[in-house]
Order: C-alpha cells, then structure tokens, then sequence
C-alpha cells in the first residue's frame, strides 16, 4: 500500500466517525505520538510511545467529552512517507466547557503503518 493509498483510507474512515478502526487497521505497534509543549497544561503529554498508550491517551481524552457536535478532517496532503491532514471538532466538555479545536497531524508511515503521528495545535 502506498502512503497515498493509506491516507486515502484514513481519510475516508475518518469521515465515517471510524477512529477506532484507523487504530486497528494502521497504527504501528510501535507508534510514537509527539504533541506541542503546550499540551503538557492541560494534561496530555508530549511524547507517547507505543500503541497501548496512544490508545489510553485517546481513551482518556474521550472521556472527557459530552457531546460532538461536529468534526472535520481535510484530505491528505502527501509528502514521501509522510502525510498531512487539518483536522479539528467543536465539543462540549462535560464540565460544560464548550471548545473548539483545530490543528495539523503530520503521520509518518512505513510498511504499511503509521509508525509516528505529531500534532501541532
């Protein structure tokens, strides 16, 4: 599979809501997450390695959520083994913050999978 045709795919399982079977189908075992030094204030950490722990840091930030309202994710930009998407969501917290977030994830791929994803927001 190319890195185009596995951008196509996350795109497209993405837009159906379908992050779980992003995470199934494509993330490495060993997949390292790097977010922005601001992240460390509202308590998500800037480098997490592994699946099992980009799974639970997922999970964690899920359930914070009470409500989706909308989400988007732009189509992939492709560089080599890497590609780009802007993606975002407007979302009511469930302490009743609402919030709406934007950034760019930036996904390096290698045999198939995404073996490193950074997100700048």
């Amino acid at each position: 599979m190319t890195t185009q045709e596995l951008a196509n795919r996350y795109y497209d399982l993405f837009q159906q809501g379908q992050v779980a079977e992003i995470y199934q189908q494509f993330y490495s075992a060993d997949i390292v997450c790097t977010e922005p030094e601001h992240a460390l204030a509202i308590g998500v950490p800037t480098i997490t390695k592994g699946i099992e722990a980009v799974l639970a840091k997922s999970k964690a930030r899920q359930e914070i959520i009470a409500e989706v309202h909308s989400f988007f994710c732009s189509e992939p930009v492709i560089g080599g083994d890497y590609f780009s998407v802007a993606m975002g969501r407007d979302m009511t917290l469930k302490n009743g913050q609402r919030l709406q977030l934007a950034e760019i994830a930036v996904f390096g791929v290698k045999d198939d999978k995404i073996i490193s994803e950074t997100f700048f927001y």
